[in-house]
């Protein structure tokens, strides 16, 4: 894989997963202070959406800034911007919907590019 390449998809991985990460951060301390009301925009129930969102934008943050199952790992935040663009802010202006299309793009990217060098995927991967 080109230097560049790698570069590239270590500085997305970690700037877009830092980010998120600020957001899953707040979600995951609710979670284990036993706090599980939470949206429920689904009707999959409170816990299980808080879970699901647990995952998704604060492990799987974690798994895309060390670049381990990174693919794998893109997927869960970009399910959760799709929810919050097809029905969370669905009717909200298009600047409330603007961010999640850029976290959601971010993991796109993510996805098709891969690791690259600078994970922890290619360090396995050499071993």
């Amino acid at each position: 894989m080109k230097r560049e390449i790698s570069l590239t998809s270590l500085v997305l991985r970690i700037s877009i997963s830092a980010m998120m990460l600020t957001h899953g951060y707040g979600k995951f301390m609710r979670l284990i202070s036993g706090n599980t009301k939470f949206p429920d925009p689904l009707g999959i129930g409170e816990l299980p959406t808080l879970l699901l969102a647990v995952l998704a934008e604060f492990v799987c943050s974690i798994l895309l800034i060390v670049g381990f199952k990174t693919r794998l790992a893109a997927i869960p935040p970009a399910i959760v911007m799709l929810v919050a663009i097809f029905i969370v802010h669905w009717e909200d202006p298009w600047n409330k919907k603007e961010f999640a299309l850029l976290y959601l793009v971010g993991y796109v990217a993510i996805f098709l590019i891969g690791s690259g060098k600078y994970s922890l995927d290619w360090r396995l991967k050499k071993s």
